[in-house]
Order: C-alpha cells, then structure tokens, then sequence
C-alpha cells in the first residue's frame, strides 16, 4: 500500500509556501520573507520546512544579495503528495497507521476502510499539481497572482 498521510498544518503550510513560491519566482529567486509575509507563516518555520524541501529535491536555494528560492522541478512535476511527504507527513486515516494491530493487537473490523481510504487520499493528491493549483487559483480570482493571498482549503487532522 502506499505512502500514508496525516495532514497537519505543516503540511497544508509547505504546500501553501510551494504554491506562493511558484507563483513568484518567474525567473528571481523568492526570499521566504516575502513569503512569510504574503502567507502569515513564521520565518523560522518556513525556513524548516525549505530545508526539507530542499532536501527533497522540490526547491533549490540561491544564495547571496538577491537570494531565495526557485522550485526545482516544472510546475506540473511537482504534486501535492509529493510536497507533503516531502516534510515528513503522512496521510494516516487508520488508528493503528496501517500496522493492523489497533484492537489489542488485532485488526479492527474498519481497518481495511480506512487504510483504503488513506491510499486514495495520497492518489488523488499525488494527481494534482502545483500547476493545477495555479490554474485554479486563476479561475477563481480575478486579481493578478503577485497582488493576492492565496488559501488552499484542505481539512487536517493534527
């Protein structure tokens, strides 16, 4: 079965930061200040999860005068489920974590439900892209990207 996800702020806020920074960083790279700002993320939390991301592969850091961030992979490479593992999360829906022992050591009679349900979850975010968000965010906003706020809507479970 496949990876498992339980969506914390941290992972609603790493992809909330990938998604401004895709939508700023045509050619520049973007100071997480900037972010920190647009979004009302800490600093220093930003700055934690970009070292995951960096690490990850999905954004790569500019240094010196100008610095910041760039993704590091198109926009339509990058998914949802990608970011989220990328900062440690998983989307667990089962009680046990998909380890079949939630009753006294026994599988529960909904295991199966919920492990299912955890795995279309990280299939259907696995299938959206930081492009498709943008396109989104397009459709339903009239102002210009750089001029407005952007919210992604995504229940959690902390």
């Amino acid at each position: 079965m496949g990876v498992r996800m339980r969506l914390t702020t941290k992972g609603r806020y790493a992809v909330t930061a990938v998604l401004d920074l895709a939508l700023n960083c045509s050619d520049k790279p973007v100071n997480l200040n900037e972010i920190s700002e647009r979004q009302s993320i800490s600093l220093s939390y930003l700055e934690q999860l970009f070292s995951k991301l960096r690490k990850n592969g999905i954004v790569k850091s500019v240094r010196g005068p100008g610095g910041g961030y760039l993704l590091n992979a198109k926009k339509q490479d990058i998914s949802v489920a990608h970011i989220i593992n990328a900062v440690n999360e998983t989307v667990q829906l089962s009680r046990c974590d998909g380890r079949a022992n939630c009753l006294d050591g026994r599988q529960c009679l909904t295991h199966n439900l919920w492990v299912d349900l955890s795995d279309r979850i990280n299939d259907f975010l696995d299938n959206i892209s930081i492009d498709e968000l943008i396109k989104q965010n397009k459709q339903q906003n009239d102002k210009p990207y750089e001029e407005s706020e952007i919210n992604i809507p995504i229940a959690t479970q902390s």
